[in-house]
């Protein structure tokens, strides 16, 4: 019996037990009967002229009216709470009370017959449910970590045109075609291992392997001097030969409510950042669009480091500084017998030292960032062959970097014809470029900058177009050690400049698969050193142009 019908049938018994209050002489059947019958029912308290708040069984009574609706009162609008109960009044409540929990049971089991069907659906459905979790428990590897897979398959093709020559008089477009002329066809692979122990904490372990070293955009050389275009690098281009390697290693951490704290043996600069200043995505074609306009301040340094950030959610300013050494992993930061410095440590002259501070203000549809970047370049930390000139890359390896980067992106509250838009610009300079015994540049300055646009849902819901314009990192200004080389002219006039182009239309297959068509254009991919022949640095007016073109299939798992 359940806790209700115990406190209704209580007080009843206990009235039944007892002596009678009255003889039968002094009861009114009749009267009994009418109230049983006829007396009229209530569905407030409120409505008893005689019972206050104050009494010590309103809460009680307030319960049968409103839950169960077996109270009645008397034609005068009073409940005579005070007034003693014979045994047949006792017996006439406990009867409706018992009647109106028959009347709910009864409807219950109505309802239960009715959906007796669905009901067994759903409980199949649980113990189904139920089975599933205990085998995923059972067979999980871990309880902390999850993983994340990326694989990318790329086939893609380049062509070349042109008047340029090299310093055998060869043009550079029969050149360039005849080491890179094939179509061919790579993959990239990316597992994320994240782990967290606290539900906030990070540590992430990546694995990746890809196989696009002599593919048709990669930089590599035949040995005889000849190597392909590097600003045709793509952002999702691999090479471990095959080889799964640890591509990351980092742990990251609160520290209190708006300070969160990275390091790591392999973690890398943009991994230290509270806020990546662009909204155009890594799915973009050519890597130098991936860089926010400045891959001078935004290097992507890969090395053991740490960085920290402070980010105020409710102003949206945020603070991020991060120190990260190429070469933390080596331990002789000493210079070898023939003066070449070998590299090694934290902190060191060989360090490949790369600092990085940012400033930034972000919302939900727009944000703004400026950085400041220190790298020493010794021995692997300056620009790659896929952000910049041969020689602005060469310059720039040759001594320390100060960089800046300015970016802003927008994006419209709905989707429509209006893209959203990122853009950036970068400075850099190059001072103390080595001795002046070994270089012939004794400082330089270089820029970049680049405009992206993206088009969500575009055409048909759920797929992207994109498209960007901008120029890879180039040479403004540099000025040469003083030698007996005529060459070494610092009046020597500086011609580097070079555009990027890419389009692109990412088709939404499935929410794991997409399809990414692409061509892509470099206007004047070697700059100043376009032309090899008579004049150095190919100041004459020859052109080298490179076209491109892809097809992308990313899977998501």
């Amino acid at each position: 019996m359940k806790l209700f019908q115990q406190l209704l049938v209580a007080p009843a018994a206990l009235g039944l037990m007892a002596p009678m209050a009255a003889n039968a002489a002094d009861l009114d059947i009749k009267g009994v009967s009418d109230y049983s019958a006829s007396s009229e029912q209530v569905t407030s308290i409120s409505q008893f002229q005689d019972v206050y708040p104050t009494d010590w069984a309103y809460q009680a009574l307030s319960n049968l009216i409103e839950r169960y609706g077996c109270v009645a009162g008397y034609p005068s609008g009073s409940y005579l709470g005070n007034r003693a109960m014979t045994r047949f009044e006792a017996a006439a409540l406990l009867n409706a009370c018992l009647d109106r929990i028959t009347e709910v049971t009864d409807e219950l089991r109505r309802l239960l017959n009715e959906f007796e069907q669905e009901l067994a659906i759903l409980k199949g459905r649980v113990d189904g449910l139920e089975a599933r979790v205990g085998e995923l428990e059972a067979t999980q590897f871990s309880t902390t970590t999850k993983l994340v897979g990326q694989t990318s398959f790329v086939i893609g093709a380049n062509t070349f045109g042109g008047d340029a020559v090299n310093s055998l008089d060869r043009e550079r477009a029969d050149e360039a075609a005849e080491y890179s002329g094939a179509t061919t066809f790579s993959y990239d692979l990316r597992l994320n291992l994240d782990t967290s122990f606290t539900g906030k904490d990070l540590l992430r372990t990546r694995l990746r392997a890809g196989n696009f070293a002599n593919s048709f955009n990669g930089n590599w050389s035949n040995g005889m001097g000849h190597s392909t275009v590097g600003l045709s690098s793509l952002e999702v281009a691999s090479n471990t030969v095959d080889v799964v390697t640890i591509d990351r290693l980092w742990y990251q951490f609160p520290l209190g409510e708006e300070f969160t704290m990275t390091a790591g043996a392999k973690v890398r600069q943009d991994n230290m950042l509270a806020v990546w200043p662009s909204n155009y995505p890594a799915e973009t074609v050519i890597d130098f669009f991936t860089y926010a306009g400045a891959p001078g301040a935004y290097n992507l340094t890969l090395g053991g480091g740490a960085g920290i950030w402070w980010d105020d959610n409710d102003s949206g300013w945020s603070i991020s500084a991060s120190y990260v050494s190429g070469n933390a992993n080596l331990g002789n930061p000493n210079n070898d017998r023939s003066g070449r410095l070998q590299g090694g440590g934290i902190a060191t002259e060989g360090a490949a030292s790369n600092g990085t501070v940012q400033v930034a203000y972000a919302e939900d549809r727009w944000g703004a960032a400026a950085a400041y970047n220190y790298a020493s370049s010794d021995n692997g930390a300056g620009l790659y062959a896929g952000n910049g000139t041969p020689l602005a890359n060469a310059v720039q390896a040759m001594g320390a970097t100060n960089s800046v980067g300015v970016s802003a992106w927008w994006a419209p509250e709905e989707t429509g014809w209006f893209p959203s838009i990122s853009a950036g610009w970068g400075l850099n300079s190059v001072s103390e470029a080595g001795d002046e015994e070994n270089t012939i540049y004794e400082s330089a300055t270089s820029q970049s900058w680049y405009v992206g646009l993206q088009w969500e849902d575009a055409f048909v819901e759920g797929n992207v177009l994109g498209a960007a314009v901008g120029q890879p990192t180039f040479v403004t200004d540099i000025d040469y050690n003083d030698g007996d080389d005529a060459t070494n002219d610092p009046d020597d006039r500086v011609a580097d400049g070079n555009y990027a182009f890419e389009l692109w239309y990412k088709f939404q297959v499935t929410d794991n698969i997409s399809v990414t068509p692409a061509i892509f254009y470099l206007s004047r991919p070697y700059g100043e050193n376009t032309d090899g022949g008579g004049d150095r640095f190919g100041n004459d007016g020859d052109t080298f142009n490179n076209f491109g073109g892809l097809v992308r299939t990313t899977f998501k798992f």
